[in-house]
Formats: structure tokens, sequence, C-alpha cells
């Protein structure tokens, strides 16, 4: 008896855990075509970033350019910041200050500052092509967010140099698109949140153009980006994307 109840254990085990293993595929494969969704060629953006803090709110413009999921430059056109820029080339990121004409390679906890003072750090900005380079799905469920039924990905670090150890991940059924996350820390507490407040489609992408960030570990602080012009695959050299670009 003892022996038939253990194979009968055994077995349990092995459909229990063959189910996770079906449940999380279906997760990843989720993700995977919400970015798919969202990622293009190459892209020109112009759009404006409002910080609201306990000083009050802050508008600043910008344009970028993108090239994949490797390469993109963020220049700023608003008075204050005219002409400062942000290279992001493969895992490496340059600031440029026209002001004192210096270029400044981001590392270490410069890269936790936030840009232009606001909820998004440097470090936000140095992911990889996909989620799934950098976590590995621990759970799967369905929920109600907001009146809309979505699923709920929990992701987990594969390795600890990632900026965020642990991220959940909330997708709509309806439409495949990724609209809120939250970041945790290795302890557990919740870092930051991100919410895609609206879309917009271009040239069959979806494209998220009105995004609330919220750094929990700030108090009444939060940054909005607001997307006001799109051109995708754009025709754009890899050239563009380098150092000596950055003074032009």
């Amino acid at each position: 008896m003892k022996t038939r109840l253990a194979v009968v254990g055994l077995l349990f085990v092995f459909i229990t855990v063959t189910g996770l293993f079906a449940q999380f595929e279906e997760a990843e494969n989720l993700i995977l075509e919400m970015e798919n969704q969202e990622v293009f060629d190459s892209a020109f953006v112009r759009g404006r970033m409002v910080i609201n803090d306990r000083f009050g709110e802050k508008i600043s413009t910008f344009d970028s350019w993108s090239l994949g999921s490797d390469y993109s430059l963020i220049e700023f056109t608003s008075v204050e910041e005219l002409g400062q820029k942000i290279l992001r080339s493969e895992d490496d990121l340059y600031i440029y200050y026209p002001d004192a004409e210096e270029e400044i390679r981001l590392s270490g906890s410069a890269l936790r500052d936030g840009i232009l003072g606001s909820d998004v750090s440097y470090e936000d900005m140095t992911g990889g092509k996909s989620l799934l380079d950098d976590y590995k799905v621990v759970d799967f469920r369905s929920e109600v967010l907001a009146g809309d039924d979505t699923w709920v990905i929990e992701l987990e670090a594969r390795r600890s140099s990632v900026a965020y150890p642990r991220q959940i991940i909330w997708i709509e059924k309806e439409t495949g698109n990724g609209v809120q996350s939250e970041m945790y820390s290795l302890s557990d507490r919740l870092l930051k949140v991100e919410r895609v407040l609206e879309f917009d489609e271009v040239d069959d992408y979806v494209f998220p153009v009105h995004i609330l960030v919220q750094d929990m570990l700030k108090r009444n602080s939060s940054t909005e980006f607001i997307i006001e012009d799109i051109d995708v695959d754009i025709d754009i050299d890899l050239d563009f994307f380098s150092r000596e670009n950055l003074t032009w």
C-alpha cells in the first residue's frame, strides 16, 4: 500500500509540474507577443516628460531616435536642457552636457540617478532585447485590473546584475498590450510602478503614448511620458549612434 501511495504521489507531482511548465510557457509566449507589438526596426519619437514632485511641475521636451533594442539617442529640446543628450550603445550609456562640452560614461551608482530628476533612472534604459533575456516566469494567473481582464505574470531575475530582482506585469487579455508593471527589490520592497494610460496604433504597431511612472521610494513623485509624434521604420544608419555624434 505504501508503495502504491508513493507512486500515486509521484504521479501527482509530475502532473502538477508538467501543468506549471505549460502555464509558464504560455506566459512566455504572451510576453513575446506583447513585445513584438511594441518593437520595431527603427523609430523617431517626439514628446515631453512631465515631472511632478514637491517642487511642483516641470516639463522637458525631447526628440528620440532608436535602432532595434540596443541603440537609442535622446536629445532634449526644452530651453533649460537644450542640447543635452543621452546615448545608449548596446550596454553602454553616455550623457553629454553642451554647456560644459563634456561627455560622461555612466556606470555604477550613477545609473540609479533619475533622468533630469525624474522617476525614470538611467538604469531603466539599459534593459535587454526581451524581458525573457533577464527574467524567468515564476507565477502566472488571471486578474481584473481597472475593470479589464488581464494576465498577471510574475518574473524573477536570472542574474544578480539585473536592476530589479522581481517584476510583475499585467497584460490585457483582449489586446495583448502590457498595461502595468511593478518592480521589486530582493527584499520584496516595491520600488517602482509603471502604468500605460493610452496606446496608439502606428503602421500596425501598438505604441504606448502616455505612460505614468512612480518611484515608490520618493514621496509625492511621478513622471509622465507623453508622445506627440512617432515615425517608425525610418532610414537611419548605425553610425548615427556613435559617441562622435554626441557633440553635433
